[in-house]
């Protein structure tokens, strides 16, 4: 009877005797909680002003199963049965589903879909903002095919902008901000082949610097910026965190001249970032990492700042503009923990950019602030079994496989978690599966677990927060977000708004 649910009589004991999950027994208490939840949909009225900030919350890799699972093990952590948990982006009122396809791909990267929805066009898979006229890794075709980012667009209309991410800010994501690269791989000019070269294309750390002028830069990649040899304030005697750089540039110091008689912050320790004042900050640049940044669960808490931490001073400096801001927050290593097949560790990522959106909740004013969380694409991760309510999320389901031995109620459909030897999986029963550096079991082997292709959430509140509802195709977010804020080439909304003010203020409070 092995491949039946294994009850656990002192576990069915606590469920029942726990007060909130007894009430759940009872129909009123699920009638009672959809009335509430109906009459705040009813009592919604969609906000139309126009969005003086942009805040964009980006969770690479983080598909709906992810975002399902971060849920649970948010309320674990919290001593919670987990299914229940309402997290910070849970309260977001308009949802909606992207289509995050490529123009080449069926499943995208992070380069293409980073174009989609920060500059509003679809393009080719490992290309960063360039249309699809541009083909992966070929330097000339990216010329005369550049296009912006709402991020510049915001920068032309007179607001600060920012980026905040958990990797190197070169990286895909961040980079498709400011940077066009036939290549998301250019990180410094170290890594531009000889054709790039010949062809006077950029490396996208120098474009850091030239393109736009960027208020607060925040996350890793101080490597990229220095020149070959450089030693690193923080690993002096790692030769791996050197600078890569083989034109002799030093882009910190070039970043600080070209901000001479602003008052500037260049740190790279928490130490230094937490001694900046944000109030008389004009920009700032920390980089704490030479590549990536840690894992949260990893992170020295006395030389790394959380998420929660970087998004809240990012949030102050730029707050200091009249006109208004966009960040871009990326939890970007969310990804890079699903590609090891270590599902804690995506989680985790996952609660900690959760927890910054909470952050961004408290810093902001719903109605002046849009704030949207979405994701770039999804990874083959999936939630199965039957496990038991309040049943570990990194744990084991109950229900046994037909080879007689239980298996996690997380796993991915590639990855390096495929462990089959002899025609057999190992047995688990012993192992602990909730430990940080486990890797889940994967169906199919691989060194590094793919992306996956389902449509992403796309969650929004604060002005016209509501034009984000429904399916769409993953580049209509940059432009829905354009239009509340007028920026853009757009401006229709602007144009309504001073009649729209002028009738409220007749009609009085």
């Amino acid at each position: 009877m092995q491949n039946m649910f294994l009850l656990n009589e002192n576990r069915l004991k606590q469920t029942i005797n726990s007060n909130n999950q007894a009430k759940t027994i009872f129909p009123e208490f699920w009638r009672s909680q959809a009335q509430r939840t109906l009459q705040a949909a009813l009592d919604r009225t969609p906000n139309t002003n126009v969005a003086k900030n942009i805040v964009l919350f980006l969770g690479d890799g983080m598909g709906i199963t992810t975002y399902t699972a971060a849920r649970i093990l948010k309320g674990q952590l919290q001593n919670q049965s987990g299914e229940e948990t309402v997290t910070n982006m849970d309260t977001f009122p308009y949802v909606g589903l992207a289509k995050t396809y490529s123009v080449d791909f069926q499943i995208p990267d992070s380069a293409a879909t980073a174009t989609a929805y920060l500059c509003g066009v679809k393009t080719n898979l490992n290309t960063i903002g360039v249309s699809a006229a541009a083909r992966n890794g070929v330097c000339r075709s990216q010329k005369g095919n550049e296009v912006t980012s709402i991020l510049r667009w915001a920068k032309d209309a007179g607001k600060a902008v920012g980026i905040v991410t958990t990797t190197r800010v070169q990286h895909a994501t961040p980079a498709t901000s400011y940077a066009h690269s036939a290549s998301r791989k250019w990180y410094s000019d170290a890594d531009l082949p000889a054709s790039a070269r010949t062809n006077n294309c950029t490396d996208i750390a120098s474009q850091l610097l030239s393109n736009t002028d960027i208020d607060v830069i925040i996350g890793g990649g101080r490597k990229y910026m220095t020149p070959r040899g450089t030693r690193d304030p923080e690993y002096p005697r790692d030769y791996s965190s050197r600078g890569r750089r083989k034109d002799g540039r030093h882009l910190i110091q070039e970043w600080q001249s070209l901000k001479a008689g602003k008052v500037a912050h260049y740190v790279w320790n928490k130490t230094d970032f937490d001694a900046v004042d944000p109030e008389t900050t004009d920009y700032l640049m920390a980089l704490f990492e030479p590549g990536d940044m840690h894992f949260d669960l990893e992170r020295d808490p006395l030389m790394d700042p959380s998420i929660a931490e970087t998004t809240e001073k990012a949030i102050r400096i730029l707050s200091r503009n009249p006109n208004g801001f966009f960040l871009l927050v990326e939890g970007g290593r969310i990804d890079q923990a699903h590609h090891a097949g270590r599902g804690s560790m995506a989680l985790h990522e996952a609660v900690a950019l959760d927890r910054a959106v909470g952050k961004a909740l408290e810093l902001t004013n719903e109605e002046e602030t849009l704030i949207v969380v979405t994701a770039d694409h999804s990874h083959p991760l999936v939630i199965n079994g039957y496990p038991f309510r309040g049943n570990s999320i990194l744990g084991k389901s109950p229900l046994w496989a037909s080879d007689m031995m239980p298996f996690t109620t997380l796993m991915y459909g590639n990855g390096p978690g495929n462990k089959m030897e002899g025609g057999k999986r190992p047995d688990i029963r012993k192992v602990d599966t909730k430990t940080s550096g486990y890797v889940q079991l994967a169906a199919v082997p691989l060194k590094s677990a793919t992306h996956g292709g389902e449509d992403v959430v796309i969650l929004a509140r604060g002005p016209m927060a509501h034009l984000l509802q429904g399916v769409h195709e993953q580049s209509y977010i940059a432009h829905a977000m354009a239009y509340a804020a007028c920026v853009g080439t757009d401006r229709r909304h602007c144009a309504a708004r001073p009649a729209v003010a002028a009738a409220r203020n007749q009609a009085g409070p």
